[in-house]
């Protein structure tokens, strides 16, 4: 007797373990550091993260149930536990407040699109060296800071400033709130959150 395709089909997929994970998963490479229970620090390399865990490689491999403390770039210090080894590295869960985790998914969605939204920025909207270059920037903590605008468009600016905010966190140039996208050897991007007006931010910008 033939096995019917659609009751075959459905055992195989009733054997699938689901993914358990509660967040998403992003490929990330970035260098940095780990340090150990007994205060001890390595390099390692992230190479995906969510707001909820990450995965690094490394040489030395911290035991399962350890708590660690891993520095990277854009994130920070994040604190947790290790759940995983696997050859050449072990995966954590983040231990955050709400918020953080909140901060953290904000960061990686930004990050994640950063170069492609650069790009399409440069693709749709012309750049222009601006007359007026000194403006007052107001970071996310409230401080307020003089920077120097190395070009404009009505979708975003490049800033000289020694100031290196989050990527993914408000900025407010002049008037215009903006939001961090790429730190460069100048200071940084960012993306207005509303387009602006040609004429407007001629008039503004000079």
């Amino acid at each position: 007797m033939l096995a019917n395709p659609t009751f075959a089909r459905r055992s195989q997929l009733s054997r699938i373990v689901p993914d358990r994970r509660r967040h998403k998963r992003v490929a990330v490479a970035l260098i940095g550091r780990f340090m150990r229970a007994n205060k001890e620090d390595y390099p390692c390399k992230l190479i995906d993260i969510s707001s909820g865990g990450a995965a690094v490689t490394c040489q030395v491999a911290p035991s399962r149930g350890e708590r660690i403390v891993a520095y990277f770039d854009h994130f920070g210090g994040l604190e947790g536990e290790v759940v995983r080894e696997f050859d050449g590295g072990f995966a954590f869960r983040i231990d955050a407040s709400r918020h953080k985790r909140e901060k953290l998914a904000a960061q990686l969605t930004w990050i994640v699109n950063r170069a492609e939204l650069t790009a399409a920025d440069g693709r749709r909207h012309e750049r222009m060296a601006p007359v007026n270059r000194q403006f007052t920037l107001k970071l996310a903590e409230g401080i307020v800071i003089a920077c120097r605008v190395l070009d404009v468009s009505v979708s975003g600016a490049s800033l000289m400033t020694p100031a290196r905010p989050e990527v993914g966190s408000e900025v407010v140039l002049g008037t215009l709130r903006a939001r961090v996208m790429r730190h460069h050897r100048q200071g940084f991007g960012v993306q207005f959150l509303e387009v602006q007006d040609a004429a407007q931010l001629r008039a503004h910008f000079g």
